[in-house]
């Protein structure tokens, strides 16, 4: 299954603005807790986001700013609307709108708490986690008091690999304001080191905190539904989709979450028709790849080339933009052994930019599709330090140990991986079977 990731944010675990600001639509909120947006901005933005209707809302703020150009609100409100465009479209065309609009409203107000935390969450979804640590660290001395901010502090520790740092901000930002952003953090960090039920718990206060918000519901249904695929509860997973898809049956990532777990159920071609709902909606590229990779599965070939090639499109696009996404792009290359020369070279630049355990297991994994399975080892080895419980690394570990000749260590290895998810990966699941009987 594809990796639990969003356009351009793997660190940010949920959509933009809401996620970033720690619950800015709810209306209860801890006393303790002080929010980043004032309460006309966040008033604008719900008014827009709540119709579903940000486009109108951009072209209102546009408008508003013609009038006068130092109206700092309509900037901050609109650098955030054009964060929430990408989000609902997937056009990373809008990143540069937005930079452009927080940086001006900073150039007007140079303590802008707002703008300084938009650009930090701007940061992390183009990938760029050194930055977006500097800019959480400066918007926390404007508002140490503000507990979105810590999300942004966080989520880049998270990728940088400096977990003890990140686990503490996530538990500073619950204890301000225990809510779905705050809670659903403190699940990603628990899962990360392997404590499962904990996570499960953690992402389950999240829904019940979302209660009354349709988007942040419908998210966390998936998240917490995709927590049980991981970990061999297929059929919880299912009624967490449905729940999901009842709140929206249009919304792009309940439709992939669904056709993930369909795909675990052996209903591949049910699958195929919730992923290709989800692409047409918003072609992320993980999506655009598991699409791919289920025409692969129920052989239609021509379509799955379609889709490969349409991942090329995207990642272009991206970068264009300045997004910097190029583990993701050497996972999906050493998937389907593309560009083998240049693989490498893509998987250890994006590992200098995202030390974490994800840019190790990418590594290890290129470099075991490379035929450097010694130097793979000691990578994948990296990857499971925290003893988080995936499917995937562990798949990747035993992969590696076969290679280096150590077929009983890799059986052991891919029993565990089967044990955690017996539908860990279309492509690389008949492998684990084949290679456990070892």
């Amino acid at each position: 299954m594809p990796n639990r990731l969003i356009l351009g944010g793997a660190a940010a675990i949920f959509a933009a603005a809401a996620l970033l600001f720690g619950g800015v639509f709810r209306s209860s909120t801890p006393a303790a807790a002080t929010d980043v947006l004032p309460q006309a901005v966040a008033a604008e933005l719900a008014k827009g986001f709540a119709a579903g209707d940000t486009q109108a809302e951009i072209l209102g703020l546009q408008d508003e700013l013609k009038l006068d150009r130092h109206n700092v609100k309509a900037l901050d409100t609109l650098g955030l609307a054009y964060l929430q465009r990408v989000r609902e479209t997937g056009d990373p065309a809008y990143y540069p709108k937005a930079q452009g609009i927080l940086d001006e409203a900073l150039r007007q107000s140079p303590r802008d708490l707002v703008a300084t935390a938009g650009l930090g969450q701007l940061a992390l979804s183009r990938h760029q986690f050194r930055k977006a640590l500097a800019i959480g660290i400066e918007a926390n001395r404007i508002s140490p008091t503000t507990a979105g901010v810590y999300g942004v502090i966080g989520d880049a520790e998270i990728e940088l690999g400096r977990y003890p740092q990140a686990i503490n901000s996530f538990d500073h930002m619950a204890a301000l304001k225990p809510d779905v952003a705050s809670y659903s953090r403190v699940s990603y960090a628990r899962e990360l080191i392997g404590h499962i039920r904990a996570a499960e718990r953690a992402m389950q206060l999240a829904a019940s905190a979302a209660v009354g918000a349709q988007e942040a519901s419908s998210w966390t249904h998936v998240q917490l539904g995709l927590l049980y695929l991981g970990h061999a509860q297929p059929r919880r997973a299912l009624a967490q989709m449905n729940d999901a898809l009842a709140l929206d049956p249009t919304y792009y990532v309940a439709l992939d979450g669904m056709a993930q777990v369909q795909a675990s159920l052996g209903h591949l071609h049910v699958a195929v028709d919730f992923e290709r709902n989800a692409v047409d909606r918003v072609p992320l590229p993980a999506q655009v790849a598991f699409l791919g990779d289920l025409y692969g599965a129920v052989a239609n070939h021509t379509a799955a080339k379609h889709e490969y090639a349409l991942i090329d499109v995207i990642e272009k696009l991206l970068a264009a933009n300045g997004v910097r996404n190029d583990l993701d792009i050497a996972l999906f290359d050493a998937d389907h052994h593309i560009a083998p020369a240049h693989l490498l070279t893509l998987a250890r630049k994006g590992h200098l930019e995202r030390p974490s355990i994800y840019g190790d297991d990418v590594l290890a994994w290129a470099l075991a599709r490379s035929g450097r399975c010694n130097e793979a080892l000691q990578w994948s080895n990296r990857a499971l330090r925290l003893g988080t419980r995936d499917a995937l690394k562990d798949f990747h570990h035993g992969w590696i140990e076969a290679c280096l000749g150590n077929r009983g260590a890799a059986a052991v290895w891919y029993r565990r991986a089967l044990a955690l998810n017996p539908s860990f990966s279309i492509l690389w699941a008949p492998v684990a079977r084949k290679g456990a009987q070892a």
